[in-house]
């Protein structure tokens, strides 16, 4: 049985005119378009009325301002990794996948810059640079494509030191809601000339336009690198470790904090032997004096609050295993209780109010009976849950929602945000105007003005859109 047609423009007619542009490479397949209507998330799924596979920014620009013509609906699609429905089809049309334009354009060694196509991932492209002597550091733990880091303005694990695209982002080409080509800034590393359209399409989750090439800042590959583990007696002592080191200045690259049920699901997932208590990820970066000198302090500041004695993984495979072993945090918690979805939330607030947060957030979890291991970025504020829902309770996943909008509004009564990360897509436009207030308006001006017929990724970010 075929999948339901959303948008009546998307006839036959108009599938030979994309086929004009992009030949073979349209589908209308079911498999296709489910794939292409589903992410990594809780959210509900909603295919596209037809996938395009593109394969030049030339390409997209034609597909664009055929669906202009016609009014029909864009998504753009890359690698599916994000985790609040951004990439489905609320209103039908045409999917525009970019996984084919994956060319690393131009590596600028003295300048430390790269230009890539939106369809590279992040692996990709450090296997390509990995004798350059220089890295791409934004690591937000799944295999994602660089244009949908970039739309979605990720972070992820190394953001404490070397930050999230914002800062990464040099330059980009977007392709405009009019099939307009345009470049956003020069790859110079400032500059004063006019509106800064690089951030505004930074974290745009493609209402806006279509990123068809990115200008990213890379950074050398450290002298030494070493991480370590360390279990605390509480999860407040944790905490103020964190905060300590930050105020301390420490330029350290990682802090990852998992509680006592997420190293619980890590050790039976990735053959690890933690202890089961709060618990502190660290990375140091640095030349082999500096390295040495982070860790001392970070130690000390551990010792004086309830911190074990520190587990080095110094060793690259050992690092490497390490970290894999937190990237797979998600599939951990799934495996805890089979059967079950995992509803991930995302909140960040500022350093000071970490503790507090989290520990009301922990009572909470609590309180509702729900399993919810939390695990977190928190060098710089950031934390998740990962709530355990059977999908078909309907009263443990309404628990399990109410849970996250107290999370949410709590992160934002402290002058924090509804994401520190994953964004906005459609799973959390309700928040939008509990944080941003006047501002959504002022967002809903600037896409009507980029986008005036509303089609580029209809039903995101903007409550209303």
């Amino acid at each position: 049985m075929a999948l339901p047609s959303i948008h009546h423009a998307v006839d036959d007619t108009f599938i030979e005119a994309l086929s004009a542009i992009v030949g073979e490479r349209v589908s209308r397949s079911d498999s296709v378009r489910e794939h292409h209507g589903q992410d990594q998330s809780y959210h509900a799924a909603s295919p596209p009325d037809a996938v395009v596979f593109a394969h030049s920014t030339e390409e997209i620009s034609a597909v664009v301002m055929l669906c202009a013509e016609h009014v029909v609906p864009i998504i753009a699609f890359g690698t599916g990794t994000s985790l609040e429905g951004h990439v489905a089809a609320l209103k039908g049309g045409v999917c525009i996948d970019v996984t084919q334009m994956n060319e690393v354009l131009a590596v600028n060694q003295a300048d430390m810059d790269v230009r890539v196509q939106p369809g590279v991932t992040r692996k990709q492209l450090n296997t390509y640079l990995r004798d350059t002597g220089l890295f791409f550091p934004v690591d937000p733990g799944a295999d994602a494509s660089i244009g949908g880091m970039t739309a979605t303005r990720a972070s992820g694990t190394n953001a404490v030191r070397y930050g999230t695209m914002r800062e990464n982002v040099l330059s980009m080409t977007v392709v405009m809601a009019d099939g307009r080509i345009v470049r956003t800034s020069s790859r110079s590393r400032k500059s004063a000339a006019g509106y800064d359209l690089t951030r505004l399409f930074v974290g745009s989750e493609g209402t806006l336009g279509v990123i068809a090439e990115i200008t990213l800042r890379l950074h050398g590959i450290p002298e030494a690198m070493s991480a370590a583990v360390c279990s605390f007696d509480s999860m407040e002592g944790a905490v103020n470790t964190v905060i300590e080191t930050i105020q301390c200045g420490v330029p350290i690259a990682r802090i990852e904090l998992l509680d006592e049920v997420q190293m619980d699901a890590i050790n039976r997932y990735s053959d690890l032997d933690y202890p089961l208590a709060p618990t502190l990820f660290f990375e140091f970066h640095g030349s082999e004096a500096g390295v040495q000198e982070q860790t001392e302090t970070v130690r000390d500041l551990a010792d004086g609050n309830g911190g074990g004695d520190f587990q080095w993984a110094t060793d690259e495979q050992q690092r490497l295993h390490l970290w894999q072993a937190r990237h797979d945090a998600y599939y951990a918690c799934l495996a805890l209780r089979p059967g079950t979805k995992g509803m991930v939330t995302d909140v960040c607030v500022p350093i000071s109010r970490l503790a507090e947060s989290i520990l009301e957030t922990q009572k909470d979890i609590q309180d509702t009976g729900l399993l919810a291991p939390i695990v977190g970025h928190v060098g710089d504020g950031n934390f998740h849950l990962c709530i355990l829902v059977d999908p078909d309770d309907t009263a443990e996943i309404e628990r399990a929602m109410a849970l996250n909008e107290r999370l949410v509004l709590r992160a934002i009564a402290m002058d924090g945000t509804c994401t520190g990360e994953h964004g906005v897509g459609y799973g959390k436009t309700a928040f939008l105007t509990a944080e941003h207030g006047d501002g959504v308006s002022v967002m809903r001006a600037v896409k009507n003005a980029l986008d005036p017929q509303g089609i580029m990724n209809p039903g995101k970010m903007i409550p209303g859109n």
